[in-house]
Formats: structure tokens, sequence, C-alpha cells
């Protein structure tokens, strides 16, 4: 019979709650406005050399819950410091984002700028500094121009709409081709709720904590502590397990807001189906940034099982997937699978040698330490599909993990070697 691969299984990475007609999660249009209670929007501030938007807001209209996951790069934005000394919160109103200026490694003037930052946006809408979170991204070692942000801040928080989602999404992008943003609506035992996101990310991407940023939103009512434990739970499974590059950014964070809009509450008989809605925005935050990576032509989904530990599943799939020369094999529509079996090796998961094996494109290639005979000229065009599976089982135990990239292309190297001039 005839495999699919895994990356087209609709339904195939929810929990199977998600999945239970009691529990539905259904995805919808939108993202961070989708979510009552919430608006948005953009403008140009002249922040990008491009002249493009590049100064998004984003407000609810009651105070919020919030949480976040930050970067672990020991250099970093004063902006990743001004949020996580704030969170976990009840108490925020509004997220700021700047694009087209990191304002990392910047010093003192930095730090003062994203506090100035915070101020004005506050002003703008009437609350504390302290109930503003503010995320940049964009080019290490320049300055915000603050007096055209100031301006732009001014005249941009009064036509926030809940139709601007789209072009917050927009706005936050650099190297990225197109926006990403998802929404879901998610049944709980008292009403439903709406959970949205967008992302942006191109580049620069080995997370470690999140994603480059992120930003959700939901309406549902939970407690700070209990949100920040559920994007911990949902992050480690998805941005956590995303590499374009290899390179963990000086600016990484992901957001989530809950503002009770809904007056739906996350009970703990609810944990679930919150979580697997808020899994299911992130993993499609997550495979959306993979597939546009910087210079890629395919999105890549190295599926892992067979684990002893989830430890084990996770170091396999990142290994395959921060693999340079598995990347460009993917590039070159090569099926080397023995880059695969390599990055393996050398991730020090544990494997059973007589039972791991791999698949590519659903087809097996290798197993038992030797390879399987297969149809060269078959996968090398299956490996042109805009999607790509890897599948290894590592014959250990049943703990899986899944990790998302993309092949390495000419373009990436073009685009980074241009990058700053």
């Amino acid at each position: 019979m005839k495999r699919s691969t895994r990356c087209n299984r609709k339904g195939s990475d929810l929990p199977k709650s998600t999945r239970h007609r009691e529990n539905p999660i259904i995805p919808i249009e939108g993202g961070v406005t989708a979510a009552a209670g919430f608006r948005a929007g953009s403008t140009r501030a002249g922040i990008k050399a491009s002249g493009g938007e590049d100064l998004a807001l984003l407000s609810s209209d009651f105070d919020s819950a919030a949480a976040g996951t930050f970067t672990t790069n020991a250099i970093r934005a004063s902006s990743v410091d001004w949020c996580e000394n704030l969170l976990p919160t009840n108490r925020i109103r509004a997220v700021a984002v700047t694009s087209g200026c990191a304002n990392a490694c910047t010093g003192r003037r930095g730090e003062n700028d994203t506090a100035t930052l915070a101020r004005l946006t506050g002003k703008a809408f009437a609350i504390p500094a302290e109930s503003v979170l503010h995320a940049s991204t964009g080019v290490i070692g320049r300055f915000l121009p603050m007096n055209a942000i100031a301006k732009g801040i001014a005249s941009l928080a009064p036509a926030l709409s809940t139709d601007g989602g789209a072009s917050f999404a927009e706005a936050i992008l650099t190297t990225d081709t197109r926006k990403k943003e998802v929404a879901v609506r998610v049944k709980l035992a008292g009403g439903s709720i709406t959970i949205g996101g967008c992302a942006k990310g191109s580049g620069m991407i080995e997370p470690n904590m999140a994603t480059m940023l992120a930003f959700i939103t939901t309406d549902a009512k939970i407690a700070p502590d209990r949100l920040h434990a559920a994007i911990r739970r949902a992050v480690d499974r998805t941005f956590n397990l995303l590499s374009v590059d290899g390179d963990t950014s000086t600016n990484d964070m992901a957001l989530v807001l809950a503002n009770g809009a809904s007056g739906c509450a996350v009970t703990s008989g609810d944990r679930t189906a919150f979580d697997g809605g808020l899994f299911m925005v992130c993993d499609l935050l997550c495979k959306a940034i993979a597939a546009d990576g910087e210079g890629a032509t395919k999105r890549v989904e190295v599926a892992v099982s067979g684990a002893a530990s989830a430890a084990d599943a996770r170091r396999a799939a990142k290994a395959v997937a921060n693999s340079t020369l598995t990347k460009c094999a993917l590039f070159g529509n090569d099926p080397n699978w023995g880059r695969i079996a390599c990055a393996i090796g050398y991730s020090g998961a544990a494997f059973s040698r007589e039972k791991m094996s791999i698949r590519l494109c659903g087809v097996p290639v290798f197993k038992n330490l030797q390879p399987i005979g297969f149809d060269e000229i078959k996968i090398h065009r299956l490996l042109k599909e805009k999607v790509v599976a890897i599948d290894i089982d590592l014959g250990n135990g049943d703990k899986a993990a899944a990790a998302q990239t993309c092949d390495f292309s000419y373009d990436y190297v073009k685009i980074n070697a241009e990058y700053h001039t």
C-alpha cells in the first residue's frame, strides 16, 4: 500500500482530544485580532530603508494575562529583557513591534530607547509603561529612530481596528516573503474561545525557546501562571524544534495574551482542549516559518519515533534538521540518506542497531545499519515536492518528536551575504 507522507496526514500532529467531537478545534480566518477584544494596525515610521510598514501595534480592550518564552542567546536585545522582566503578569494592554532595526548590541542607549518606546505607547493608550510589551527585529547594532517612532505611535494608536491583524502581521516582516497568521476556535466546557496568532521569521532561526517573533492572542480567561505553563508546553513541541539555519537570534520571543473577553474561563478540565488549540496555532505558524526559510524551495518535516525518551527524539530530530549537508542534499533533490544517518549518529540519541530505520518521502531507504534498495529516480522526483518528509524510527521505545526545517539553496547565501549592505 502506498504510504502518504507525514506532512500531509491531516490532524496527525494534534493531540487525540483535539480530534474528538466533544472538544473540536476548528481553524478559522484571522490572526491576532480574531479573538474578541483585540485591535491592531501598522504604519510607516521610517525604520526600514525600504520605506515599508515597520511599526505595528496590538492592543487589548481589557487587562490581559500574558506570558512568553525568550531567546537563550546571551547577547540579546533590550526588548527581550523588558518583556521577560514583566512576564508572566495579568496587566498587559498593548504590544509594540519595531521592524527593520533589532536595537540589539546598542548599550545603554538601546535600553533607554526600549523604555521610552514603552512609555510613549503607554501614553497613547493611557496605560502604564509596564502594561506595554515591546519586540524588535532587523539589523543588529543600529539605533531606533525614536523621533520618527514617537510620531508613528501617536498617529497609529487611535487608528487600530479589529480588522488590523493582517496589517500587523505584514509590518513585522523583514526578509520574509509572506505574512504568517492563523486562528482557531476551541470548544471548552463553558463555551467557545478563539486563539489567533501571527509570526515573522525566515532566517537566523534556531530558537531554543520560541521563535523569531510570534504573537498569540486569545479571548479565554486564564491565570498568568497557567498561561505561562501552557505556552511553554506548546513552544517546546513546536518552535523549539524549528530550524532554518542553526543561528539563535538576539531578539527571539513568543508572546501570548489572554484578555478573557469571551467570558469563558479555562478550567482544569479544559487544559487538554486549550493546550490543543494553542499547539495548533504554534504548529501552523512554525510550519509557515520553515516553508518561508530564506531561499528555501521546500519545507522539511523530520519525524522521529521509537525513541527511548522524549529528549532522545528531540536530539535526533534537531540533529537532522540542523544538518547542513542534509539540507544541501534536499535542495539538490538528492536521496542521500547517509547524511541523515550520520546526523542521527552524532546526535547523542540512543537507537537500536537492529531496528533503527529511515524513510525518505515515505520510501524505506535504510535499516539495520545498511541500505535498502529503492528507486532513486522516484525519490528524486518526490524530493521536488513543496513538503518533504523524513521519517526516522530509532527502534528503542515509544517516544516521538517532529522538527521543522527547510533546504539550503544558493539564494540563502545571497540573501545573507547582502543583508547588512
